[in-house]
């Protein structure tokens, strides 16, 4: 695509330069999405419900690592780690706690989850089916975005083909009976984190998001109703103007290159994208300046044109949020939907001389990036040569050595550096250590009384599913509602796909 359309345009209207709704906030606010998740279900339970009563419109959970990886917390790999930095799910009893008394019909629900993500989303519809509330009543996002692990995080399992049969079938599995679901979020928010610049995170994801659409596109879904669910998640950085233009040229260049490769509807171009506040960008040092540095990004992702925030609490960088930080961090988003006035006008800085020249020229950068990917041989040549993985690593090492310099100042960390505040070090989160035993005396009561006969032909027909082409997601919620684990689930999955081991070095 060497022609970019640079008519600033219509809100709703191709390409969605200026939003993909004609009114955006002037009819609808974006969801206030917190994160959380932390220690036990029950616990969890219970800061869904506080955030909620604060006026959190969606649910966003945040699951611990075991959980995302695979392990039970039983599981040596998980000693140390269970519940820490997140919530601890081993089998639907667990989930039934995470929901309990929260209405599944009538609020979205936002899961941060990748190699496992098709046993937590069988989960969530085994307990909705438990519920009584039909699949097509249900609306939210798995994140279920794999790609950006090799790259990037690193929670994956699995090998990169099995995988992405793994992303289809779930993908799959949602068009045909969860329609308002968003089966993946394509995420550049964990790649910016690693250390991508703003036009690498678009690019990235960008690039990893056409790979998803060709695949599904070659296994004979409609691309106009996956186009339709698909989402993605950025991040918001402190650079505000960059920041702006960045939401607004991910529109634009998606748009044109969905409409020109696969001729899709005008539903269907429009980028709809989350936005999470930078947690890379908070300090230890003088952490209430965290406040503004999240209002200023929270604004940026508003006046970019969000479906979807989350504002990080000022205490991030040295523990999980307290209650009270977290409702800090989510007034922070009503007032700028409440008070500010900028939700008054339907994108507020378009044809701005600042922000329109920035947004070309992040779009082009992002477009050389994405031919660049392309001519390697697409998304997974360039995770496998470590493409993707090096360019990360080199914007975080340019960046670091500026702020060494000074030459990027960090107000409190080279430049203005004071005394700390005690007494704030006195009232961080402190993780309970009778957590990891809780969970797994809860985990051996399970196994005692469950009926194993169950669960031994559900996780047998599982395995079976799993060395056909067949699709995975029905079989897996009946290992679920047997009470199968995630460990045991993931391990019938590891005995036929096999683990990825990284393989470049850099």
């Amino acid at each position: 695509m060497d022609k970019l359309n640079r008519d600033i345009d219509k809100p709703g209207k191709f390409p969605f330069l200026r939003g993909v709704h004609k009114d955006m906030y002037r009819s609808k606010l974006w969801t206030m999405r917190q994160y959380a998740g932390f220690g036990t279900a029950t616990k969890t339970n219970e800061r869904l419900k506080c955030l909620l009563a604060r006026g959190n419109t969606g649910l966003s959970i945040a699951f611990d690592l075991p959980t995302q990886m695979g392990y039970d917390s039983d599981d040596p790999m998980a000693f140390g780690e269970v519940g820490r930095a997140g919530v601890a799910i081993d089998s639907l009893e667990d989930m039934e706690l995470l929901f309990d008394g929260l209405p599944l019909d009538k609020i979205s629900t936002s899961m941060t989850i990748n190699a496992t993500a098709v046993i937590l989303f069988s989960m969530y519809l085994a307990l909705a089916k438990k519920k009584s509330i039909p699949f097509t009543m249900l609306t939210g996002t798995t994140q279920n975005d794999i790609l950006k692990e090799y790259v990037a995080r690193g929670t994956y399992i699995f090998p990169p083909g099995a995988s992405m049969r793994l992303v289809v079938d779930l993908i799959e599995y949602g068009m045909k009976y969860v329609p308002r679901w968003n089966t993946i979020s394509i995420s550049g928010y964990h790649m910016r984190e690693a250390g991508c610049t703003a036009a690498q995170e678009v690019a990235f994801a960008i690039a990893n998001g056409l790979e998803y659409v060709r695949v599904v596109h070659e296994h004979g879904l409609d691309i106009n109703k996956f186009g339709e669910r698909l989402s993605f998640f950025f991040a918001a950085h402190n650079d505000f103007i960059e920041e702006i233009a960045k939401f607004r040229a991910a529109r634009r260049l998606w748009a044109h290159l969905m409409r020109e490769r696969y001729n899709v509807s005008n539903r269907a171009c429009a980028l709809r994208f989350h936005v999470q506040t930078a947690g890379s960008t908070l300090t230890a040092q003088q952490p209430h300046n965290n406040l503004t540095r999240v209002t200023i990004q929270a604004l940026a992702a508003v006046l970019g044109g969000t479906q979807s925030l989350h504002t990080s609490a000022f205490d991030e960088a040295l523990a999980l949020p307290t209650k009270e930080s977290a409702r800090f961090a989510l007034s922070i988003q009503q007032i700028i939907a409440l008070e500010s006035g900028v939700t008054n006008t339907v994108d507020p800085c378009g044809g701005a001389y600042a922000i329109e020249e920035t947004t070309a020229r992040i779009e082009s950068e992002i477009l050389t990036y994405i031919r660049k990917i392309e001519r390697m041989g697409g998304v997974l040549a360039a995770i496998e040569n470590g493409f993707m993985q090096e360019e990360t690593a080199k914007s975080a090492y340019v960046y670091l050595k500026a702020i060494e310099a000074k030459k990027q100042i960090v107000v409190g960390v080279n430049k203005y550096v004071d005394g700390e505040n005690k007494q704030l070090f006195k009232n961080l989160y402190k993780h309970d250590c009778r957590v990891e035993s809780n969970q797994v005396k809860r985990l051996e009561c399970l196994r005692s009384k469950r009926d194993r006969k169950t669960v031994k032909i559900a996780l047998d027909n599982l395995q079976t599913t799993a060395r056909s082409t067949e699709n995975i997601v029905a079989p897996t919620i009946a290992a679920v509602k047997a009470h199968a684990t995630v460990g045991e689930i993931t391990y019938i999955f590891k005995e036929v796909f096999g683990t990825h081991k990284e393989s470049f070095f850099y």
